[in-house]
């Protein structure tokens, strides 16, 4: 019960931080989804780096390692806001802004989680 309770707690944190993010970027981003981006960007580093090792080093507590990284981590970011944004941007005929957004998501993913899983080895 204990862990259910930090992992909620830690969980309203991360929603709450994601919607202030997405709030302090709403004038840079155009049609593209930067709120977005940037959530998943920064949650993919946070979540390889800590992955890779870091989590133990700041905590040896299971729980709250549970808490930051399913919790707060989990939902700071948001594969179904990408994917409601995609559609929509298809629907509204913002078909190229769409395909970016997919293709830098993707990719971006990746190289933030390559280099939070390097920077969390060496931590």
């Amino acid at each position: 019960m204990r862990i259910g309770i930090l992992v909620g707690v830690a969980g309203a944190f991360g929603a709450i931080c994601r919607y202030g993010l997405g709030r302090l970027v709403i004038p840079l981003s155009m049609d593209f989804p930067m709120g977005t981006f940037a959530a998943n960007m920064i949650g993919s580093f946070l979540m390889t780096f800590f992955a890779a090792g870091a989590i133990q080093r700041l905590t040896r507590n299971i729980s709250l390692q549970t808490a930051i990284t399913t919790g707060f981590i989990g939902s700071f970011t948001t594969f179904s806001a990408l994917s409601m944004e995609t559609v929509t941007l298809i629907q509204e005929g913002k078909w190229q802004v769409a395909f970016l957004y997919v293709v830098s998501s993707f990719a971006g993913g990746m190289g933030m989680a390559a280099f939070g899983q390097r920077r969390g080895l060496k931590s």
